[in-house]
């Protein structure tokens, strides 16, 4: 087995588990470089940690009962790329939309960059669209 692959796919896991369904954003620093990238930001968020963890805290705002469920992940190298379903109920405004009370059902894919374990580049594809649906927006 490779070492760096498993130490990837582990900290990706982890991200997911603790971060995104957690919602515990104070893990953030052993999981996530300060000078991480987000490839394709969402409108509003900054740069670094910092820009990711503002985003992620707005996020849960919207969906205070987010939970994140990989169903899918592929680890090669310094990369991992992971197919995952979220869902949440939309309790606060999210991208301009006003809470509405809607539960909603979200396809995302990831993939991400690690170096010493931590996640240092991400790009995501989400399906924006059927969110903006789900929301009736």
């Amino acid at each position: 087995m490779d070492s760096e692959v498993d130490t990837n796919r582990a900290a990706a896991r982890r991200f997911a588990d603790e971060v995104l369904t957690g919602h515990d954003l104070d893990v953030l620093p052993e999981l996530v470089a300060e000078d991480f990238i987000e490839q394709n930001p969402p409108p509003g968020q900054g740069p670094g940690r910092d820009g990711l963890r503002q985003f992620l805290s707005a996020l849960f705002d919207a969906f205070p009962d987010l939970q994140w469920r990989p169903q899918e992940m592929v680890a090669e190298g310094d990369r991992v790329a992971t197919w995952s379903i979220w869902s949440g109920t939309h309790s606060g405004d999210f991208f301009g939309v006003p809470a509405t009370g809607r539960q909603v059902s979200v396809e995302a894919w990831t993939m991400d960059r690690f170096r010493d374990g931590l996640m240092v580049e991400s790009r995501i594809l989400m399906d924006v669209a059927g969110l903006m649906q789900q929301l009736g927006a």
